[in-house]
């Protein structure tokens, strides 16, 4: 296989910002799972990710993988103390809502809405855009998302205290700033190298 762009036409790609499962389709070739060495296997973190055109893709580069994926681990599982996993998940939902990226919107919105139970308001979010009424914390957590996302950023004094009159703490706060932050940088990673497509 060549490292060419390949560019695939994707039929009917989503449009829409959703909870469903769908796909992804990269513009570059990713390696294949025959291709894939040990090293390649241990960048990858878990092995199930060779299935994942995504993940084969960045592991041309495994230890620039294997530093993100432990990164992206310990933001979002590493829930002993800090922001409650549904929290991380809506940081990194209202971030690819802004940035217009629908396959990481669709993941981390389904993740926010089995965490939170508040599948409603997740899909609020989806549909009406960052600006929608989710109620005074949650707000602020979107609101902050959203101010580190914009380019160039407007994240300030303000959203801070905005999220600690909210309610969250100092470890609360870090955890929103870790989950938008990261994902501000993944999405323009995945809308940069592919695009969505129907589900399988």
């Amino acid at each position: 296989m060549t490292d060419q762009a390949i560019f695939p036409e994707v039929a009917n790609p989503p449009v829409i910002f959703t909870q469903a499962e769908i796909g992804w389709t990269p513009w570059l070739q990713p390696l294949a799972e025959d291709e894939l060495t040990d090293r390649h296997i241990s960048g990858l973190v878990e092995a199930a990710r060779a299935k994942s055109p995504y993940f084969r893709l960045l592991v041309r580069d495994p230890d620039v993988l294997e530093a993100r994926t432990k990164t992206d681990k310990d933001i979002f599982y590493n829930t002993r103390s800090g922001l409650p996993r549904a929290e991380r998940e809506l940081a990194a939902t209202a971030a690819s809502r802004f940035n217009g990226c629908i396959f990481c919107a669709s993941v981390h919105a389904r993740f926010a809405s089995h965490h939170s139970k508040r599948g409603e308001d997740v899909q609020k979010l989806l549909d009406e855009g960052v600006e929608t009424d989710l109620g005074e914390r949650w707000n602020a957590i979107v609101a902050a998302s959203v101010a580190l996302t914009r380019t160039p950023p407007v994240f300030g004094e303000e959203h801070i205290t905005g999220l600690a009159a909210a309610g969250l703490d100092e470890l609360e706060i870090a955890d929103v700033i870790h989950g938008a932050a990261f994902f501000n940088w993944a999405n323009r990673l995945m809308l940069s190298l592919g695009e969505p497509t129907p589900a399988n």
